[in-house]
C-alpha cells in the first residue's frame, strides 16, 4: 500500500471521491469532500475472530457526520473495525484518518486538536522520524510508537483517540486529562465498541441497551447522568486522564495517566502571581489559536470569556468575531456589558437574542444533540449560539473551566460560608430546625429566600465539602425528589445518606480527606462537574453545527499549574478569580468585571412563570415519559403549580423535565412506535 493511500488523499475543490483497497485483508474506505474547512470517531473490536462487517463501522461513522461533515474514512481488519467523521482544521488537505505508520504496524483515527504538536514534530524530527503531513493526528500517533504511553502526558490538547497494533491486535483508546472530549465504551459478548457519542454504539447489532435506573435518578438529582455512567446500563464513559488496552484474549486494562494534584507553591509574591497569570493566559490562548481557519470568541461580558478574547486581539491581524447571547427583558441578561466590551478590544461583535419562545420551541433539537438527557443551564443558549457562531466560523474558543480552577462559583462560597456555620447549627440541635417553620407567603423573594435558607441549613449539617459539593449541584432537593418520584424509584435510588454515599464512590482516597473545605470542592468541580455536565454540553451544542469549541483554560499544563496556586489568590474575602480579576483589568474597560458573574444560563424562574412552562408542560403530557414509572404525574403538576404561583422556585427541575420528556419521545416513544 503506497504512502498516499495510507495518509489520505489530495483534496479536491467540489469533487467527491471513493475508492476501497484491500490488502492481506484490510479494508479502507475513504470519502472526501472538497477543499472545505473536529471529529467523531468510532469502532469495534468483535475479537476471536469474529468479522467486523465494514457496512457497520460506515453506518457508526454516518450517524456521527454533524461532527465531521467534511471527511471520513474507515478501516476494516478481520475482526477489528474502526472509522472517523472530520471537521478540517489543521491541515485541511493532508490531515484524512485513518492515519497510518510507514510501516503499516499501527493506524489511529482521533478526536481532537493537539496544540503543541509543531514543537513535538520538531523533537520527533530530531530523532529521526519521518512524516507525510503537518498533520497533528500524523504527530499523535508517531509520539506513541516513539514514547509509548509516557506520550500522553506530553500532549498539550483535547483528544479521545484509538490507536490499532495490527501486529499484536490491541486496541489503544485514550482520553484527554480533563475530559474535553467524550468517548463512550460498550462491552458485550466478549468485544469491545467505543464511540465519540452515544448514537454510534445503539446501530452495533446483536448488542442490547437498557435504561439505568441509577443513571435516571442523576438526571433528576444534578441534570446529568454522573460519570462514568450513561443513561444506558451497558454504556460507560472511559475517565478522563485514562487509557483502555485490550487485546485479542482477556481483558481490558484501564489505568490513569493523569489526575489533578494540589501542590501549593509559597515563593511568589501577590504581584508576581498575578504577573505569572497574565503571562500564562495569553500562552495558553495563542497555543489554542492553531488553526489554518478563521477562530472566533464565545463572550458573555465575564471575566473568563473577557480573558480570551482580550487574549486573541492581541496576537490576532484581524478584528476578532466575538459570539453573546441575550435575554432581552430578563434579569440575566449580559449583552450590554458584552457590548462595552467586545468595542474596548475592537472585536467585531454579532449577538444573538433568545427569546422565550424560540427557546421553547428548539427544547427537542437542543435535546437530540445529546444521546441522554441533558438539563445543563447552559445546553440551550450554547446550542443557540453554537448555530450563530458556525454562521461566521469553524472554531471558537470559550471560558470554561476558569471557575474550577481559580474558585469563580457562588456555590463554592457558599459551601464555605455552610462549613464555617456548622459547629453553631449544630450546637443549636433543633432549634436550626426553625428555618422549617417559616411561613409562605404572596411574594415569590420571600419564598426563594426561605428555599434557599433551607439549601444553606442542610448543606451546613453535612460532614464535609465533598458532600457538600453534591449538595450545591444539584437541581432538586432530597425533599422535592421524595414527592416528585415514585415510592419504589425512590426507596432504591434516594434517601438519608446519599450524599456521603456519593463522597465515598468518588473521593474514597486518603490523599482527598486532606486537602482543605474550599480544595475539596474544587477537585470535586474539576473531577465530577467539568466533564459530567460542563465540558458535556458544550461539546454537543457545539459539535451539533460542526463547530470546534476549544477551552485554553483546561491546557493540562495550565490545570497543573494553577493547582499549584494559593487559595489567598483565588479567593480574596467573597471575591473570586482574585489573581484572573487582576491579570486582566489593564486589558479592559474601566471597572468591567465588577458586575456580578452570570454567565451562559438561562432564566428559569422568569420563564416558567409565563408561556415557556406550556413547552415544557407540552412535552410531559405529549411525550410518553409521564408513563415512564420514574415520577408521579400528580407530583409534577403540583411542582408546575406552585412554580407558577411563586410559592417555590422549581425552575431547574421542570426544565429537567422537560428535556427528560423530549428524550423519552426521541428514544424510546419513537423506538417503541418503530416496533409496533
Amino acid at each position: 500500500m503506497s504512502d498516499r493511500r495510507r495518509t489520505g488523499i489530495a483534496l479536491q475543490i467540489n469533487a467527491r471521491l471513493f475508492y476501497r483497497i484491500t490488502e492481506r485483508g484490510v479494508s479502507i474506505s475513504v470519502s472526501v469532500l472538497g477543499s472545505i474547512i473536529m471529529c467523531g470517531i468510532a469502532g469495534w473490536y468483535r475479537r476471536s475472530g469474529r468479522a467486523v462487517p465494514p457496512e457497520v463501522v460506515v453506518q457508526q461513522c454516518d450517524s456521527i457526520v454533524h461532527r465531521g461533515p467534511d471527511d471520513s474514512g474507515t478501516l476494516v481488519d478481520g475482526d477489528f473495525g474502526f472509522g472517523m467523521r472530520r471537521l478540517s482544521i489543521i491541515d485541511i488537505a493532508g490531515g484524512h484518518q485513518p492515519i497510518f505508520t510507514p510501516d503499516g504496524r499501527y493506524a489511529i483515527v482521533f478526536n481532537g486538536e493537539i496544540y503543541n504538536h509543531p514543537e513535538l514534530r520538531r523533537e520527533l524530527e530530531a530523532a529521526g522520524v519521518g512524516f507525510t503531513t503537518q498533520s497533528d493526528t500524523e504527530t499523535l500517533l508517531a509520539s506513541f510508537v516513539h514514547w509509548g504511553d509516557d506520550a500522553w502526558l506530553r500532549l498539550e490538547g483535547m483528544y479521545a483517540a484509538a490507536i490499532w497494533d495490527r501486529a499484536e491486535r490491541s486496541l489503544t483508546l485514550a482520553r484527554d486529562p480533563l475530559g474535553i472530549k467524550p468517548l463512550y465504551l460498550t462491552e458485550q459478548h466478549g468485544g469491545i465498541a467505543f464511540a465519540s457519542e452515544i448514537r454510534a454504539l445503539l446501530l452495533l447489532p446483536g448488542h442490547e441497551f437498557d435504561i439505568d435506573e441509577r443513571g435516571v435518578h442523576d438526571f433528576f438529582s444534578f441534570g446529568h447522568v454522573q460519570r462514568p455512567r450513561s443513561i444506558y446500563r451497558q454504556v460507560h464513559s472511559l475517565e478522563p486522564g485514562h487509557l483502555l488496552r485490550i487485546g485479542r484474549e482477556g481483558d481490558g486494562v484501564t489505568r490513569a495517566f493523569w489526575k489533578p494534584r494540589f501542590a501549593v507553591r509559597h515563593d511568589l509574591s501577590e504581584q508576581e502571581w498575578i504577573e505569572e497569570t497574565r503571562s500564562r493566559v495569553q500562552c495558553t490562548v495563542e497555543q489554542h489559536m492553531l488553526a489554518d481557519v478563521t477562530v472566533g470568541a464565545f463572550l458573555s461580558g465575564g471575566v473568563d470569556s473577557s480573558a480570551i478574547a482580550a487574549s486573541m486581539t492581541k496576537v490576532s491581524a484581524l478584528p476578532v468575531k466575538a459570539f453573546t447571547v441575550g435575554f432581552p427583558g430578563t434579569s440575566i441578561d449580559e449583552t450590554a456589558a458584552a457590548a462595552r466590551i467586545a468595542g474596548h478590544l475592537g472585536c467585531e461583535h454579532i449577538v444573538l437574542q433568545l427569546e422565550p419562545v424560540a427557546a421553547g420551541d428548539l427544547l427537542p433539537a437542543v435535546q437530540a444533540a445529546f444521546d441522554e438527557p441533558c438539563a445543563a443551564t447552559a445546553a440551550v443558549p450554547i446550542w443557540h449560539l453554537s448555530r450563530l457562531a458556525a454562521q461566521h466560523v469553524k472554531v471558537v474558543l470559550c471560558g470554561e473551566g476558569a471557575d474550577e480552577l481559580f474558585a469563580g462559583y457562588k456555590r463554592q462560597r457558599t459551601a464555605l460560608a455552610a462549613a464555617r456555620w456548622r459547629p453553631l447549627l449544630k450546637a443549636l440541635g433543633p432549634i436550626a430546625g426553625l428555618v422549617d417553620a417559616l411561613p409562605e407567603n404572596a411574594s415569590p423573594q420571600w419564598n426563594y429566600l426561605r428555599q434557599n435558607a433551607r439549601r444553606f441549613r442542610d448543606s451546613a449539617m453535612l460532614d464535609n465539602s465533598f458532600q457538600r459539593f453534591f449538595a450545591g449541584t444539584q437541581i432538586s432537593s432530597p425533599a422535592v425528589r421524595a414527592r416528585l418520584y415514585e415510592p419504589g424509584f425512590f426507596a432504591r435510588q434516594d434517601g438519608p445518606g446519599a450524599f456521603a454515599r456519593l463522597e465515598h464512590e468518588y473521593f474514597d482516597v486518603p490523599e482527598a480527606r486532606a486537602l482543605d473545605p474550599l480544595q475539596q470542592f474544587m477537585l470535586a468541580d474539576i473531577s465530577v462537574h467539568m466533564p459530567g455536565s460542563l465540558l458535556n454540553r458544550l461539546d454537543r451544542g457545539s459539535m451539533a453545527h460542526s463547530l470546534e469549541a476549544r477551552v485554553p483554560f483546561l491546557s493540562h499544563g495550565f490545570v497543573d499549574w494553577s493547582l499549584t496556586m494559593p487559595t489567598a489568590m483565588k479567593l480574596r474575602g467573597n471575591v473570586g478569580k482574585y489573581a484572573l480579576r487582576k491579570a486582566v483589568e489593564p486589558w479592559l474597560p474601566q471597572n468591567a468585571l465588577g458586575k456580578r458573574k452570570l454567565g451562559f444560563q438561562l432564566p428559569f424562574a422568569e420563564w416558567f412563570r409565563g408561556d415557556f412552562s406550556d413547552f415544557a408542560r407540552e412535552a410531559w403530557h405529549d411525550s410518553g415519559a409521564m408513563r415512564s414509572g420514574y415520577l408521579q404525574p400528580a407530583a409534577v403538576e403540583n411542582l408546575f403549580a406552585e412554580h407558577r404561583a411563586g410559592v417555590a422556585n422549581h425552575g431547574r427541575i421542570l426544565y429537567a423535565i422537560a428535556m427528560f420528556s423530549c428524550w423519552w419521545q426521541q428514544n424510546i416513544t419513537r423506538k417503541e412506535y418503530k416496533a409496533a
